[in-house]
């Protein structure tokens, strides 16, 4: 006979396990499926950039006060190469302590994996999910754990990432022919807690604080990337000032690089039968302005405050699923738009689009309305 819980959550990444917590004192019995080996994940060198919203919600999880180290960024600077025309954003400005923060992948999912172990919530380890089959009255998770296959009945499934085969229609797909290469680095001059986005004609080269050091995102054409990624330190550090410019000096110390293809994909529906997805499996950005986390964090939380709206009734029920679907849509659809609009117009090496991107960004500082928009852009959802 199938284990059964109210409510599975597919994926103990950062995003199921804040929807995990988000389930903390309902009435509904859940259990989170993690594939990873072992008490935590292994080390990720990657850095998580956080809104000011996503500290918010951070917050209300009871999690932000235990981040063992977390940067603030007080200003961010966009700007492009071979280009006139810069934007800069504030903190000051805008009247909070800082536009966003940036904190290391690992440490946030070991902080968040510590709430969990006292929470009333299952944490299944090793528990690689197969397949999810949407019933009536409830789902099927079929997985691997310790070497057998297991089955376990759910009244609601949330799928956090991708892998688990679960029947979804009009799934888009946008590759972008592009990679990044992300590692951290250390720079000749202070970095004053502040980010800069710089747009080349390959894509983004995003620079974010992060402790004394920076977190370097640089995205390039596939072939590109991967030749940057087998420089050595030298050669390396040359080619990052040759393409950012001098605004912080030389760059020393490139930790080791990875690469990751981009493409964006997304559920234009990302609800079945008993089964929603949330964060990286129901959409996947380009990373650039690190919009992809905290856009799951929201679905996450949104999805934790509708299934707390209904009391103690059914957690899978369709007019539910249905109701946070309606009430994401927005949100992920702006969001989703927002990113890709960037690439679509910062990507295209022509005269005429540098000097209509170069007017752009000087009317983003000479427009106050234009310039409060994208602050408030970057630090909240597309509702503000």
């Amino acid at each position: 006979m199938a284990e059964a819980y109210d409510i599975v959550v597919a994926g103990g990444g950062l995003v199921g396990c804040a929807f995990a917590l988000a389930l903390r004192g309902r009435e509904h019995s859940a259990a989170l499926l993690d594939a990873r080996r072992g008490q935590h994940a292994d080390d990720d060198n990657r850095a998580i950039a956080l809104s000011h919203g996503s500290r918010l919600l951070l917050e209300r999880l009871g999690v932000w006060q235990s981040l063992p180290s977390v940067t603030p960024i007080t200003e961010i600077l966009v700007s492009q190469q071979g280009g006139f025309g810069r934007a800069e954003l504030t903190a000051a400005e805008a009247r909070v302590p800082a536009l966003g923060y940036v904190v290391g992948y690992t440490a946030l999912q070991r902080t968040l994996m510590s709430a969990l172990a006292t929470s009333e919530v299952d944490v299944l380890r090793e528990a690689i999910v197969d397949r999810v089959n949407g019933g009536a009255d409830s789902a099927m998770v079929s997985l691997q754990a310790a070497g057998q296959t297991r089955h376990i009945a759910a009244r609601l499934v949330a799928i956090a990432e991708g892998g688990a085969n679960v029947a979804l229609s009009n799934v888009k797909t946008r590759d972008y022919r592009q990679s990044a290469v992300i590692c951290n680095v250390r720079s000749e001059r202070p970095h004053l807690n502040r980010a800069y986005e710089r747009f080349t004609p390959e894509g983004p080269l995003a620079l974010l604080p992060n402790g004394n050091e920076l977190s370097l995102i640089w995205t390039a054409e596939h072939g590109h990337a991967q030749e940057l990624a087998t420089l050595d330190d030298a050669g390396f550090c040359a080619r990052l000032r040759s393409t950012f410019g001098a605004a912080l000096g030389g760059f020393s110390a490139p930790y080791s690089r990875e690469v990751f293809p981009l493409t964006l994909k997304y559920a234009a529906q990302p609800v079945a039968s008993r089964s929603v997805l949330i964060g990286n499996a129901a959409q996947t950005l380009h990373p650039v302005a690190g919009q992809g986390f905290n856009l799951g964090l929201r679905d996450a939380w949104e999805l934790a405050q509708a299934i707390a709206s209904q009391g103690d009734c059914d957690p899978g029920n369709a007019t539910m699923l249905n109701h946070y679907c309606s009430q994401r849509r927005f949100d992920r659809t702006a969001t989703i738009l927002f990113t890709d609009s960037l690439i679509r117009l910062f990507s295209k090496d022509n005269r005429l689009m540098s000097l209509l991107r170069g007017c752009g960004l000087a009317a983003l500082s000479g427009i106050p309305p234009m310039k409060n928009f994208l602050t408030r852009r970057t630090m909240f959802s597309a509702r503000g």
